[in-house]
């Protein structure tokens, strides 16, 4: 069984996404990452990048298979988490925690779009059938 957690926003394309002010950091649910295996390298984007939703955030690698991150939402990435060039595991062992980008919300109601933790695990019930 995979993890959820209640208060995050979430994404068809398995992101997940916490806001905090005008800001939201982003990372691949618990989901994501028991499907690709032991991530073995994260590609982080430049601070300063000017996304839109739907853009590539950047790239996790794993045994299995290489995976684009897609940006839920649009932005400007304010910081990025650097513990993941020398520590890609993290996502495995803690993917809630292990955020992979913050972006400076550049349109707040893209949120509206996501899912919340009960729409998320019925989706993935429903993708695993």
């Amino acid at each position: 069984m995979f993890k959820v957690i209640e208060g995050l926003k979430y994404s068809k394309e398995h992101e997940w996404v916490k806001v905090e002010g005008d800001r939201a950091y982003m990372g691949i649910t618990d989901y994501a990452q028991k499907s690709l295996g032991e991530i073995v390298y994260v590609e982080l984007p430049e601070k300063g990048t000017v996304l839109a939703e739907g853009d590539t955030l950047g790239v996790v690698e794993s045994v299995k298979a290489a995976s684009d991150i897609y940006t839920p939402v649009s932005g400007t990435v304010a910081d990025i988490n650097e513990e993941l060039l020398d520590s890609p595991g993290n996502v495995n062992t803690n993917p809630y925690e292990s955020w992979i980008a913050v972006i400076e919300l550049g349109n707040i109601n893209e949120l509206d779009t996501l899912m919340g933790a009960g729409e998320y695990e019925k989706f993935c019930e429903e993708e695993e059938c």
